[in-house]
């Protein structure tokens, strides 16, 4: 799957380490903590035969993921275990006894000696040319060590074009970067004593048998959960600036907006920090050196910084020690991006939401609530664009919210956890903020909270869905374990999040595995590429439930539904068809404007190769021809409408 591909070579020279320090974990806490996600899962209440099997495929490919330690034989009772084998392991899980999952980190400990002697052959033995990233699309295990090395070199060679390309630096220096985080995850890998260890092996095996659930069920160790809080919560606190590993330090490469760090004037966008509160960070990996650098808000941390000064024929570098007072730092470009097209004496307005986000301050409902009406405000607004694509979700209720913002009261989706209850989430305003012309743009990235809105807004007949032909398909809903906390300090024995069920739109279908189909098909960079749930190694099969368009309130308890039907059921939405007859039309215009478009029968010709992320067509990013059709859509649309009247 080529998207599974591109994401192991993104890890082959980018991927971020499992922390240096292990979560504190003993057998029990592991046993406790598969038992509490058996508990809710919507699947599997127990351990099975199948689910360890699963595991162990799972732990060998989370510690060696490129499939660059590991050689076949080595491996074949786990990649290919007896009955026996099973039993011993589930009434291992049952004992808290890991002594099998410890059995293949041994062997593992093993590889990456040889692998580190295979790396010093690499030096001395030309690298193959041409290497093409087809060629690791669902790569097996190597039969031999000469398989193995011939493997690794051709990866190299890869690593090295890639690095090319980024032409940040030169080529001894980015696989010098290279070799660092390979021995840094081997380091960490190992562990620095046998307690270290088994904790490690604990980690990784909560990892895989959580993961071998299903594609969404995960296990998080303490930093991997923090992480994970920033992509939901599009925040941190830190000191707000980007860094680069340049080996002798982290360079600051960007100072974000409205952070602490640009607000001070006290650093400098090429600064080299090499210490953090007096602690040398020089060798350290980035990963730990930001969390070093982050910390409570309000909380000061001291920098040690080289800054080159003078002109560039006499240039020198001072140290300075800088103090910054950590604060919030607002993800804010990850957020939301606002801009128009003018079109005859107004405007067509796009809004790109990237997540659905909540904290204290500001949410994605509001955020955009207040970029419509300022719009509406500034321009004669005559049509929006909602640009989903690549929104992996983030918050439920913030997808009812959202939704709400162009339709009136009503059901936006309802889910139904394990033990088969419905709970209907509603839109309860009777105002919209635009009820105006609208398309909701989407791609095969568009996840979660953005099929929920996309789906349930197309189904109430208030917009037509355009872009790749389907969304991701991910209709499951998880919980987290730090939601119960309100987001406060991560467990130290690491988090996880579980799926818990499955949501359906008003029409009662689920997006699960089917995505979103779009009622206009305009392709883009990401359309011929295997993206998707369906594609995951382990999702939760698909369903569907009666329709709530017709809202009975049967999941409100039966002694408060009538009062609250007085406050609610009246002014609902109803399903449109206003836009029905334009369906046709707008589709013979597109496909015609695609057609004649050289340009864009060139980018079709360069995604059909499915190697989206090649050069060439990364060239055509710079035009978005996607997003480009989609607003000739729009204008194709209002004239319509303004036709029609």
């Amino acid at each position: 799957m080529l998207f599974r591909l591109l994401s192991l070579l993104f890890f082959l020279i980018f991927a971020p380490l499992l922390e240096a320090k292990p979560p504190s974990l003993s057998p029990k806490d592991a046993r406790t903590k598969l038992e509490e996600i058996l508990k809710v899962h919507v699947s599997y209440q127990h351990l099975t035969p199948e689910i360890v099997k699963r595991a162990l495929e799972n732990y060998l490919e989370e510690v060696d993921p490129a499939k660059t330690y590991f050689i076949e034989s080595e491996i074949l009772k786990w990649t290919n275990p007896s009955d026996e084998l099973l039993l011993m392991a589930l009434e291992g899980y049952k004992s808290e006894e890991f002594s099998l999952f410890e059995s293949i980190h041994n062997v593992l400990i093993e590889a990456i000696a040889r692998r580190n002697k295979l790396e010093e052959k690499l030096q001395a033995t030309p690298l193959p040319k041409n290497v093409q990233p087809t060629e690791f699309k669902d790569v097996k295990w190597a039969k031999t060590e000469e398989e193995l090395i011939e493997r690794l070199g051709r990866i190299k060679s890869l690593q090295i074009e890639a690095g090319q390309k980024l032409g940040q630096e030169s080529e001894a220096k980015f696989l010098e970067r290279l070799a660092k985080r390979r021995k840094n995850r081997e380091s960490d890998l190992i562990g620095q004593s046998p307690t270290e260890r088994k904790q490690i092996v604990l980690s990784y095996v909560l990892k895989a048998t959580s993961s071998a659930l299903d594609s969404q069920t995960n296990y998080f160790t303490p930093s991997e959960a923090s992480q994970f809080l920033i992509q939901v919560q599009q925040k941190l606190f830190g000191i707000g600036a980007q860094l680069r590993d340049d080996l002798s330090g982290f360079t600051i490469m960007r100072l974000l907006d409205e952070g602490p760090a640009l607000r001070g004037k006290k650093l400098k966008v090429g600064d080299r920090i090499i210490a953090v509160d007096k602690e040398p960070v020089v060798g350290m990996d980035i990963t730990e050196a930001v969390e070093l650098i982050r910390g409570p808000q309000n909380t000061s941390v001291e920098l040690t910084v080289l800054r080159s000064v003078g002109e560039d024929d006499k240039k020198q570098e001072e140290k300075l020690e800088v103090d910054i007072v950590r604060g919030e730092v607002v993800l804010k470009e990850s957020r939301l991006e606002t801009f128009y097209e003018p079109y005859g004496d107004g405007i067509i307005g796009v809004l790109h939401l990237f997540s659905f986000y909540q904290d204290a301050n500001s949410s994605s409902t509001l955020d955009l609530q207040k970029a419509i009406e300022d719009l509406k405000k500034e321009h004669n607004l005559k049509g929006i664009i909602l640009d989903l694509r690549s929104n992996a979700g983030g918050l439920l209720p913030q997808a009812v919210s959202v939704a709400g913002l162009f339709i009136k009261k009503g059901v936006v989706v309802s889910v139904k956890d394990n033990s088969g209850m419905i709970q209907r989430l509603r839109n309860i305003e009777s105002k919209t903020t635009w009820d105006g012309p609208l398309l909701i743009l989407t791609n095969r990235a568009s996840a979660s909270a953005a099929e929920i809105v996309a789906q349930t807004l197309q189904e109430y007949g208030r917009t037509f869905v355009v872009g790749d032909k389907e969304t991701y398909g991910k209709g499951t809903f998880q919980t987290f374990t730090l939601e119960s906390a309100g987001y406060g300090k991560v467990n130290p024995k690491g988090e996880y999040k579980v799926t818990r069920g499955r949501y359906y739109t008003v029409s009662g279908k689920s997006p699960q595995l089917i995505g979103v189909q779009a009622d206009i098909v305009v392709p883009g960079i990401l359309s011929e590429l295997e993206v998707g749930e369906k594609f995951a190694k382990f999702p939760v099969e698909s369903d569907q439930i009666a329709p709530s368009f017709d809202d009975d309130l049967s999941d409100i308890p039966s002694h408060h539904r009538a009062e609250i039907a007085k406050l609610y059921k009246f002014n609902l939405q109803p399903v449109l068809t206003q836009y029905t007859p334009y369906r046709e039309p707008l589709l013979k215009n597109s496909k015609e404007r695609i057609e004649k478009n050289k340009n864009y029968q060139n980018f079709l010709k360069e995604i059909a190769k499915k190697e989206a992320f090649s050069d060439d067509s990364l060239a055509y990013g710079q035009v978005d021809l996607q997003l480009d059709e989609t607003l000739s859509i729009m204008k194709d649309l209002i004239y319509m409408l303004n036709a029609n009247k």
